[in-house]
């Protein structure tokens, strides 16, 4: 498989008040935040529009669960399906089950610290 990371989909973060959070980051620093957080575009090689979403999670939320950490990484990845067997067979966690909406095909592992890790092969035009 010639890419398995294709760029950073989002950074996602535990917060006491994940609206709070997103009003000060709006007002301090200017980021276009919505009831998810900020999505941010950009463009790949070949031009396509692509986004990067940073979202504040509230303080009990079970989605970062196994992992215990603050934060969770989302990988834009290019096959998922692809990827995750092949990763299975070099022996990395694969946490639940392949989920699929209009805005892409996510999937989540772990790396050796127990950091749970999204894997998202994006539909970026869903978010237009």
């Amino acid at each position: 498989m010639k890419n398995r990371v294709t760029g950073l989909g989002g950074f996602f973060f535990k917060t006491k008040d994940p609206n709070a959070i997103k009003t000060w980051y709006n007002k301090h620093l200017g980021l276009n935040t919505d009831q998810y957080g900020c999505t941010f575009w950009w463009k790949d090689k070949e031009g396509n529009d692509c986004s990067t979403q940073w979202s504040p999670f509230k303080e009990d939320t079970a989605y970062f669960k196994p992992s215990e950490k603050q934060f969770m990484m989302n990988f834009r990845v290019e096959n998922l399906v692809e990827l995750l067997a092949e990763l299975k067979k070099e022996g990395v966690t694969v946490v639940g089950e392949i989920e699929e909406y209009d805005y892409g095909k996510f999937g989540w592992i772990l790396d050796p610290e127990g950091n749970k890790l999204e894997l998202w092969e994006p539909v970026d035009a869903a978010f237009q």
